[in-house]
């Protein structure tokens, strides 16, 4: 697990493995919230190396001390195989120990990571919206390349029922958006996006709103905290995302997955990504389930019929079948 995202895709396939029978150990880097993520869906975790920050060299040096910490973990404990969700560290360290991996994500403009992990992986699985081609590049051709319909979101929330106690001490009568800022220490996140600051500082601003913004970093979460606007709340931990998504009236992120998450639970939601968008992205906009937001002005600030919005279920234990597929 190398970010907050990658718990919640993991958490029902763990639990199928283990419901097989299977022995599961778990490494997690820590960043964002990814260790607090795993306390609170109980999963314990081997916490091996942290993020690099924002510069080339952190990284690498980063990347380099996890690789060796990694392999001194897993020499001995003759894993059968190694599943990653775009942990390069992961199927590079499986590659050098002769483990046959398995790699999943759902964004292929990570240039870098996925010429490494993708090209050290056995069998690369992605969703079905990304043209194969895109991915060619980085090695990933049948029969190595494997594709899924639909979204990530769709599988790890299969069983999903929201908890309205995450909406204790919000000012329920005001429209209740979800924000979360860009991943502003990605390398492909490089460009400067003023539109995501624009937008809190709209709706940090209205009377009518309650604005929940859930930081990646603690850098976001002082810069948020600073700006002292009166409609905006910011947790001081990780919290029940998927309940707040599902309760609220709207969202508006710059990243990828709570973009994602909000479309799999119906709730409107609008992408202010300064990056180049990816297929799967590119895919929900022409079905109308996310929406472009150029200017904050343009946000629909109505309290949303709780019947509106189509969820798409799909069953999580097909998507473990494609990454246990290295094990051929």
């Amino acid at each position: 697990m190398t970010a907050s995202a990658h718990v919640l895709v993991f958490r029902p396939l763990i639990k199928l493995l283990r419901e097989r029978g299977a022995n599961v150990e778990i490494t997690a880097r820590d960043y964002a919230q990814t260790l607090q993520l795993l306390e609170l869906h109980g999963i314990d975790a081997n916490v091996i190396g942290k993020h690099g920050g924002r510069s080339r060299l952190g990284k690498l040096r980063a990347m380099r001390a996890r690789l060796q910490a990694l392999r001194r973990w897993a020499r001995e404990r003759q894993f059968d195989v190694a599943l990653a969700h775009g942990s390069h560290e992961l199927t590079m360290t499986a590659r050098r120990l002769d483990i046959p991996s398995a790699t999943t994500f759902d964004y292929e403009y990570a240039w870098l990571q996925h010429q490494l992990g993708c090209r050290a992986a056995t069998k690369v699985v992605v969703p079905d919206a990304i043209p194969p081609e895109r991915l060619a590049k980085y090695g990933a051709r049948p029969p190595k390349l494997l594709q899924y319909p639909g979204l990530k979101e769709e599988y790890y929330l299969a069983d999903f029922e929201p908890n309205r106690a995450v909406l204790d001490g919000l000012d329920q009568r005001r429209v209740l958006v979800v924000l979360r800022p860009p991943p502003a220490v990605s390398l492909y996140h490089r460009h400067s996006n003023p539109l995501f600051p624009q937008t809190v500082d709209f709706l940090g601003r209205h009377g009518d709103v309650q604005a929940v913004v859930l930081p990646r970093t603690e850098e976001q979460r002082e810069f948020v905290r600073g700006l002292d606007l009166p409609s905006l709340v910011i947790p001081e931990r990780a919290v029940d995302a998927q309940s707040l998504i599902a309760l609220s009236d709207l969202v508006v992120s710059a990243g990828g997955t709570m973009n994602r998450e909000a479309a799999a639970l119906g709730i409107p939601v609008y992408t202010t990504y300064g990056g180049r968008l990816g297929g799967v992205d590119e895919e929900l906009i022409r079905e109308g389930r996310l929406k472009p937001l150029t200017d904050p002005r343009a946000l629909d600030l109505r309290k949303r019929d709780s019947a509106a919005g189509e969820r798409v279920r799909r069953d999580p234990a097909s998507m473990l079948e494609l990454l246990l597929s290295a094990l051929d």
